[in-house]
């Protein structure tokens, strides 16, 4: 899959539903017949949609653990907790369970963010809190993370 594109502001109606934007929408159309997985993300207050195949790829990584060490059993149940497949309905919408609601506290608004091959879906507050932390230096996150990677041999990243 291509990397998705975009951050997207949209309301949720009382029964958890939210309409894709036409954008994302269209970025995830190869990805509409197969389906999505929707859970719980294991650093934020948000939730992660992953397309089928995406799913499959990070799948295959976790198949790999050795499930006899206890660790990796307790990182799978709680990696897959609420786990949900869903579908993105007729009318452009996906319903958003209950549980994973209440576990990301939405409430009226979500932001869609892309996160390179899934996307974010997070309460609107929680996402501006997120993004405008101050516990967080960008600056000196972005240099830690990324100011060694040096993919070119010309010296420029």
């Amino acid at each position: 899959m291509d990397t998705i594109i975009g951050t997207y502001e949209c309301k949720v109606d009382a029964k958890g539903r939210v309409l894709l934007p036409a954008p994302l929408k269209k970025q995830l159309a190869p990805s509409l017949q197969n389906g999505f997985v929707l859970k719980r993300s294991v650093f934020q207050p948000c939730l992660e949609l992953y397309p089928m195949e995406e799913w499959n790829v990070m799948m295959q990584k976790i198949n790999k653990l050795n499930r006899f060490v206890k660790k990796n059993n307790d990182f799978i149940r709680r990696f897959t907790a609420g786990v949900k497949v869903v579908e993105i309905d007729a009318l452009g919408r996906l319903l958003v369970p209950k549980d994973l609601v209440v576990f990301a506290s939405i409430t009226k608004e979500v932001v869609f963010s892309s996160a390179v091959n899934i996307v974010e879906i997070w309460d609107k507050e929680w996402y501006e809190k997120s993004i405008n932390g101050e516990d967080v230096d960008f600056a000196d996150l972005a240099e830690e993370v990324m100011g060694n990677i040096n993919d070119n041999d010309d010296g420029i990243s």
